[in-house]
């Protein structure tokens, strides 16, 4: 668990730090970036490998049909952390759609994951998106929404947000457990 501990704390950083060290972050100009993208993914490695080395043991069952639940969650969260609540007409008014995903995700598998290794990943994952949020609103109070686009924009996203819960399902399927049921 201290490996996946670890890794969030890469993550929390690498997103935080612009906010944390403002005069060092611009100091380095456009390289920070490169920090910044270096930092997360070593987060995301090492949270992957944490994850997969703690033992598993579930804390409570649960039904079989949230799995369902889960999948349907796990679609509006790709919905959300495409351009599509940008570009459309539904949710254009919203200012955090992606982290809002993140945050759908998150929970979706803290439900069908009830372990401590996941209540830890995902836990922290949906509190980060929380903050984050917070972090954004207060650095940035005044936000303009996009303008409204087309309602085919939506469902355009929404298909497309169909097509890749298949391919991530599959993918899925190929390391860890199918998403899908048997």
């Amino acid at each position: 668990m201290t490996i996946l501990i670890l890794g969030l704390a890469l993550w929390y950083a690498g997103h935080f730090w612009k906010r944390a060290l403002p005069e060092k972050h611009s100091a380095m100009g456009d390289k920070a970036k490169g920090v910044s993208a270096l930092i997360i993914v070593a987060g995301v490695v090492l949270m992957v490998v944490g994850y997969r080395a703690t033992d598993s043991y579930d804390l409570w069952s649960y039904p079989s049909f949230l799995k369902h639940i889960n999948n349907l969650a796990i679609l509006i969260a790709i919905y959300f952390m495409s351009p599509g609540p940008a570009k459309g007409a539904i949710f254009y008014k919203m200012r955090h759609p992606m982290l809002t995903g993140m945050i759908i995700w998150a929970l979706a598998h803290a439900v069908v994951n009830p372990d401590p290794a996941s209540m830890m990943l995902f836990g922290a994952l949906t509190f980060w998106s929380v903050l984050e949020m917070r972090v954004i609103n207060r650095a940035e109070p005044n936000w303009t929404p996009n303008p409204k686009g087309a309602i085919a924009k939506d469902a355009m996203f929404l298909f497309a947000s169909v097509i890749l819960l298949g391919v991530i399902g599959y993918v899925h399927g190929l390391i860890g457990p199918n998403p899908f049921g048997a």
